[in-house]
């Protein structure tokens, strides 16, 4: 999406992803796995973490194979290995990606100890098959667009900051947002944690002023509600309608559906 001068209100509605940014690529089959296999590689293969944050479980002495403690960078595994990672035998699964359109009062978690709804209960089919896991978080009372997968490093990738992966919120607000509060947004506020700067924000076309269309990189923990609280106002509603070029369109709230190869080939573009 071309960026639009920051100070001209305009529509919040993504456009699809990639249009405009790339020529179209052939579709790619996936390979097949190569062994012997790097230890690290095939952490990040079963879902259990990026391969660099397996690196890290390896040198601190989180996993074993055929029963001895492996701390070895580099080191290669067979198919016929055992690996175990906390005790548990762990096999490379096929690399699935879901999309959600969460619902209100659901935790974006594996589980939760206070035992409250997770996202992990609106996607129980691909969950017993597969070790996937939220990619970053919403809270409890937002909704919308949520990935869900077991490709670690895909998902390390997609909230590391330096990639600026970019989201698009739609805010209902308590009142209408005054026209010098949303000029503050556009030009960058200071948090308790630091300046925020948002990439876009406008009024919703053809809605009261309260509807607000925000788009930002920031993966800061609950950034969005933040940035109104800060400046006074209560958000009642918040949707995000865009994550990675990913939008919910078509997607009823609380269900899901498998990403297509064109959009898995997109996101790891990125």
């Amino acid at each position: 999406m071309k960026k639009q001068h920051p100070h001209k209100p305009r529509s919040t509605r993504p456009a699809p992803a990639g249009k405009g940014r790339r020529p179209a690529v052939k579709k790619r089959r996936e390979a097949a796995p190569q062994w012997p296999m790097r230890l690290n590689k095939y952490l990040a293969h079963a879902g259990i973490a990026s391969r660099r944050e397996a690196d890290e479980l390896i040198r601190n002495g989180m996993v074993t194979v055929n029963g001895q403690t492996v701390t070895e960078m580099g080191f290669k595994v067979q198919p016929t290995d055992q690996v175990r990672f906390g005790g548990e035998l762990i096999r490379p699964e096929k690399k699935v990606y879901i999309l959600l359109n969460k619902p209100k009062n659901y935790i974006t978690t594996t589980k939760d100890e206070r035992n409250r709804k997770t996202v992990m209960e609106l996607v129980k089919e691909p969950a017993r098959k597969y070790r996937i896991f939220p990619v970053g978080r919403l809270d409890r009372k937002t909704t919308g667009v949520l990935l869900l997968t077991n490709d670690g490093d895909l998902a390390k990738k997609l909230t590391h900051p330096k990639h600026k992966v970019e989201k698009l919120y739609h805010v209902v607000l308590d009142r209408n947002l005054k026209q010098q509060d949303l000029q503050k947004i556009r030009e960058g506020l200071k948090l308790a944690d630091g300046m925020i700067y948002v990439d876009d924000a406008s009024y919703v076309k053809g809605a009261p002023h309260s509807e607000v269309g925000i788009k930002i990189h920031s993966g800061r923990n609950r950034i969005v509600r933040r940035i109104f609280e800060h400046l006074g106002y209560d958000v009642k509603k918040l949707d995000r309608v865009m994550f990675a070029g990913l939008t919910k369109k078509g997607l009823e709230r609380g269900h899901w559906r498998h990403l297509t190869e064109k959009e898995v080939n997109y996101l790891k573009m990125l």
